[in-house]
């Protein structure tokens, strides 16, 4: 394969993050994964172990988190650490990618859906597909339509579920053969 031009970003964790990383791979896309001291990583390639400044740079108050999200978090202390990394995520790459599912209030399940949301407040292309529905959405003009999205920009995140679905993990071949086949 000829090498892509493009910088993916993820916290390679199994699942969707990872199945990501091995289609950057795959295609000679520059691949960083931002982690924590102490995480463990499925994904560990081009890792860069944030600093506990530098996690505070994406520090919010886990209130604002719940109000977004509309939910609690019972561990707040340790996926503080998680949404720390998942802003790093989403504040390089310009185009955010995630696989999960949307949910009846427009927010995705789980810490994939702080990324999508912290997506949507830098004004990034966000796409989620939808391991439910086996479908992709985009979100425009504040809903989410259905799309066959691609990846634009040079530089883009790829988060979502630890339980990718073979449905899933086939979508994301899918969206890499579009985007650079």
């Amino acid at each position: 394969m000829t090498q892509v031009k493009k910088h993916f970003f993820s916290g390679g964790l199994k699942g969707a993050e990872a199945a990501f990383g091995e289609q950057a791979e795959k295609y000679g896309i520059t691949e960083t994964t931002y982690a924590f001291e102490g995480q463990t990583l499925t994904r560990e390639v081009n890792v860069e172990i944030l600093s506990e400044e530098t996690l505070k740079k994406g520090d919010v108050s886990m209130e604002i988190v719940s109000a977004r999200m509309g939910r609690r978090y019972a561990q707040a202390d340790k996926i503080r650490k998680v949404f720390q990394v998942i802003f790093h995520m989403v504040n390089k790459g310009c185009q955010v990618l995630a696989i999960g599912w949307i949910q009846d209030d427009n927010t995705v399940k789980g810490g994939t859906g702080w990324a999508v949301e912290l997506g949507k407040f830098f004004n990034r292309p966000v796409s989620v597909f939808d391991q439910e529905k086996n479908q992709w959405y985009t979100w425009k003009e504040n809903r989410w339509a259905l799309d066959t999205p691609v990846i634009t920009q040079d530089t883009f995140c790829g988060t979502g579920t630890r339980n990718l679905s073979e449905q899933g993990k086939a979508a994301i071949e899918e969206l890499f053969t579009r985007s650079f086949a």
